[in-house]
């Protein structure tokens, strides 16, 4: 799995690619918000219209953006047992978002036909229609898995606690769950305070959930005829 590689120096010539890497590393450090062609052109030492000799308005820069942060998920390889393909397109796709805060709204709210994003669905829909599903069928699971990934890396970017304060967190709220009032939530907390449960959410656990009914319905009748 490979990371977007730093802009080049100010020293070389301006190129599409030094401006998209550019504004990569803008959002990684100061959000999208902070994305201005002003704010991007300081970065790279020129002025905001010279911008536009690489890139058609703001538009098109995120665009690029996407583009550049899907390159660097590992496609599904037909190589691989599709689940173990599946499990590692996932994990990859889960790292790079957690690197790149800003990208996940990106890609769930953009039609994006960059080279990279086209051959990463082609190579996901490629290996489950080689392990047995249709394209109907593949789409969904597709789009399935995807949803679940996007929606558990947002959760993970905006959970207003790290993993390794969940028990001192759980500790500070007990007095507040009443075991009378609510037993469930009361136990729960009292488990994950005393370090006997860690609390945090599980991209695995949720994972193969959806990969085990994919698997029931890989090859048989829905599948087949969808």
């Amino acid at each position: 799995m490979k990371s977007a590689p730093e802009p080049s120096s100010t020293n070389e010539p301006l190129t599409r690619d030094r401006v998209l890497l550019a504004a990569i590393a803008l959002a990684d450090t100061q959000g999208l918000d902070a994305l201005t062609m002003r704010a991007l052109g300081a970065s790279l030492g020129v002025q905001a219209m010279s911008l536009y000799n690489h890139i058609k308005g703001k538009e098109d820069l995120l665009d690029g953006m996407v583009g550049l942060v899907v390159a660097e998920i590992e496609a599904p390889s037909p190589a691989l047992p599709w689940r173990l393909a599946m499990e590692r397109r996932a994990h990859s796709a889960h790292d790079v978002l957690m690197r790149h805060p800003w990208a996940c709204g990106l890609l769930m709210s953009r039609v994006n036909v960059a080279p990279s994003m086209l051959s990463y669905i082609n190579a996901t829909l490629a290996c489950l229609i080689q392990a047995g599903f249709s394209l109907p069928m593949a789409d969904y699971a597709w789009n399935a898995m995807d949803s679940f990934i996007y929606g558990f890396t947002l959760q993970r970017l905006n959970f207003p606690f790290a993993p390794q304060d969940f028990a001192a967190a759980a500790a500070s709220y007990l007095p507040s769950l009443s075991a009378a009032q609510y037993p469930a939530m009361h136990a729960l907390t009292v488990q994950v305070a005393g370090g006997n449960h860690d609390g945090v959410q599980s991209l695995d656990f949720g994972l193969g959930l959806i990969l085990d009914g994919l698997e029931r319905l890989r090859g048989g009748p829905l599948s087949q005829g969808a």
